[in-house]
């Protein structure tokens, strides 16, 4: 049997096979169509100029998006989610699953965490050895740890997450406009080759075939773009599409949702003039996200606002916990406010106070 490592690096070299045939597809595709369409078929020297500029432009942003999401490196853990070298040797030398969990939650107490696995315990990986931080999942092809991981697309030889996860939408809007403009400027030629309107020449092969790739691409990438646009607006990832994720009071699909103008910015940024460009805009360190839950989480400190004061105050039943700092790195502007107003109840007969969330719905 072969060493692992060869197997490994197999493995590895026959994972860029779909990325370079997508590579020879748009190779051919950018021939077929400035050779055998503008400068061979189309005889108007006007047209040939607007098609060949407008189709550089697409191409462009297509090829530099799709580059962008192959090379940008999955971002992983930081070094503050490794166990400690006491936490670790301990925990290794723990046969027992409660114990090592309360090892786990003793170092996660100083971590902002708020989702855990479906039966409670803390997320761990034992492959990467790290706890794993919201929304980060590990993927078994790039065998580590990704922050926000979206899925493994094969087509781009990468994982899609917080670091790329913007590129690959990009991806897939450019490559969508760089088809629909092929078969759009094509389909004219592609009837009158297919009429015998025009010689039959050798590009003719080239128009009519250009046109059929085209629209096949156009299709199959409608139907995936339609859907990430989706997962971007309810602030998701594919992995939470299909199974939600787990916090403290329980699962909750819409946990990280913030309404629809948020969760655009969350991926794309504040800024709209960067938008739809292939520059890293995401908001966020990829380590923390804010959250909508629907009940208050009993570890986390709760805000309170009284009516006759414009100041808050926090409940010091509970302690601090390290993820309200994280929050207000996110939500450091009033457009990044989670739409939370607290109110308090009058005070029962008891002296203790009732808590009331509401919550606005999601846009």
């Amino acid at each position: 049997m072969a060493p692992t490592h060869v197997l490994r690096c197999c493995q590895r070299g026959l994972a860029w096979i779909p990325v370079i045939f997508i590579a020879l597809v748009v190779c051919w595709s950018y021939y077929a169509y400035v050779v055998e369409l503008c400068i061979i078929t189309i005889p108007s020297t006007g047209e040939k100029i607007v098609y060949l500029v407008l189709f550089h432009l697409s191409f462009i942003m297509f090829v530099w998006s799709y580059w962008k999401t192959i090379f940008t490196r999955p971002a992983n853990p930081s070094k503050e989610f490794c166990l400690p070298k006491v936490e670790k040797e301990q925990y290794e030398k723990e046969e027992r699953p409660e114990n090592q969990q309360e090892i786990l939650k003793r170092v996660a107490s100083s971590l902002p965490l708020y989702t855990r696995t479906g039966a409670g315990a803390i997320r761990y990986c034992d492959r990467c050895q790290v706890i794993k931080p919201d929304r980060c999942h590990h993927c078994s092809a790039c065998d580590m740890c990704v922050l926000k991981m979206d899925h493994h697309c094969p087509w781009v030889n990468n994982c899609v997450g917080f670091s790329n996860y913007k590129y690959f939408i990009l991806f897939l809007a450019y490559s969508l406009l760089y088809c629909l403009f092929i078969a759009a400027t094509v389909l004219q030629y592609f009837i009158k080759f297919w009429t015998n309107e025009l010689p039959d020449t050798h590009a003719k092969f080239h128009v009519l075939f250009l046109f059929f790739v085209a629209a096949m691409f156009c299709i199959s990438i409608l139907s995936l773009f339609s859907y990430h646009l989706w997962l971007v607006g309810k602030n998701r990832s594919t992995i939470e599409a299909f199974r939600a994720p787990v916090f403290r009071n329980g699962p909750d699909k819409n946990g990280f949702s913030l309404g629809f103008t948020k969760n655009i910015a969350q991926v794309f940024g504040d800024q709209k003039k960067y938008w739809l460009l292939p520059v890293f805009t995401s908001q966020g360190d990829g380590l923390t996200f804010p959250t909508r839950l629907v009940n208050v989480d009993p570890e986390q400190p709760t805000a309170i606002q009284h009516p006759d004061s414009s100041k808050s105050v926090e409940d010091d039943s509970v302690p601090q916990s390290p993820v309200s700092d994280s929050q207000n790195r996110l939500l450091g502007s009033e457009q990044h406010i989670s739409d939370e107003i607290l109110s308090i109840d009058p005070l029962k007969s008891d002296g203790t106070e009732v808590i009331t969330v509401y919550m606005e719905s999601e846009s």
